[in-house]
């Protein structure tokens, strides 16, 4: 365990960051994550002393108190959090050096890491299968999460961009508009509103909803539409699957604000209706978006270009929205 003595510092100009190492950071990011040294040296193969050293090292390199011990075990200081993202950025910088490397030298065909919130799940493997047949070598690795999740996956470097309604705020990113995301509200099929037209809002505010969980895109997007009129809706149930919300429609259960492009197949087969309101749909667009200081190996810029240019063809079609 690091004694007190082995916080102190040198303060002086941080230009000298320039001679740290990557063992130094791999001993910072280690400690970040296992909360002490012991734990940190155990990942790294490493001895305690070692690691101790390292640390010591990169302190002394910044010039500021990289961590301190709490009752929780060692944490980063601010200025550690800062060292602690140039680690992240450095480790993403050799991935993709390697596998530029493995490409030039022949060994793979690459691999792309793209992330897609969960209501794109309903195109976005159509376009990977069309990609893969032009680029059979490439490699598609596909995480799926709701908005916050995914925004907070491009806080880092482990995906090369992700598909989703609404660029993140927080993060500077590159955007291609892939096509128009339009959001309505479904019943099952012979719901007592299914033959009323133009209806407004007050007219659902004794309904029951099933929506999505706090966080998600649509659940905020819905939020804001009754909000701008000043109505709150009965919340049923929430739920982290479309389609869990899709079946409880269907079965009585409520109905549900929701993107069209989730429900084209269950509306093409009649098991669901949109109900005519007024407002309605929204339409948002699909967006692929990458950090702007994440640099696309060959692979992934193919994709991200091809998304870009010819991902809205893979859009659900749903033919009760066409002209609106």
């Amino acid at each position: 365990m690091m004694a007190d003595k082995d916080f102190t510092y040198n303060a002086h100009p941080a230009t000298q960051l320039r001679h740290l190492t990557i063992r130094q950071l791999r001993s910072l990011a280690a400690l970040s994550a296992k909360g002490s040294v012991t734990a940190a040296s155990t990942q790294l193969g490493l001895t305690q002393p070692a690691v101790t050293q390292q640390l010591r090292q990169l302190q002394d390199l910044a010039g500021l108190p990289l961590v301190q011990r709490t009752g929780d075990g060692m944490l980063l200081t601010a200025a550690g959090r800062e060292v602690l993202a140039l680690a992240d950025r450095v480790e993403a910088a050799i991935a993709d050096c390697q596998g530029a490397l493995d490409l030039l030298a022949g060994r793979t065909g690459g691999t792309v890491h793209l992330g897609a919130v969960s209501t794109a799940k309903y195109f976005v493997p159509h376009a990977i299968a069309e990609f893969s047949k032009r680029y059979p070598k490439i490699e598609i690795k596909l995480t799926i999460g709701n908005r916050e999740e995914i925004r907070e996956a491009m806080h880092g470097y482990d995906l090369d961009f992700a598909v989703m309604g609404r660029p993140p705020a927080d993060v500077t990113v590159d955007v291609r508009q892939l096509g128009r995301n339009p959001h309505i509200i479904v019943a099952r099929r012979g719901h007592w509103l299914a033959k009323d037209r133009g209806l407004n809002l007050t007219d659902l505010v004794h309904e029951t909803f099933l929506t999505r969980e706090p966080g998600s895109g649509t659940r905020t997007l819905m939020e804001g539409m009754f909000q701008r009129s000043d109505l709150e809706p009965i919340i049923g149930m929430e739920m982290s699957s479309n389609e869990t919300i899709k079946q409880a429609v269907i079965a009585g259960l409520g109905i549900a604000f929701i993107s069209a492009h989730t429900v084209a197949h269950e509306l093409a087969e009649g098991r669901l209706i949109i109900l005519d309101v007024a407002g309605l749909p929204i339409v948002r667009q699909w967006y692929v978006i990458r950090r702007s200081d994440k640099i696309l190996l060959p692979p992934a810029q193919a994709m991200f270009d091809f998304l870009g240019s010819e991902g809205a063809n893979y859009l659900p079609d749903v033919p009760e929205l066409r002209g609106r």
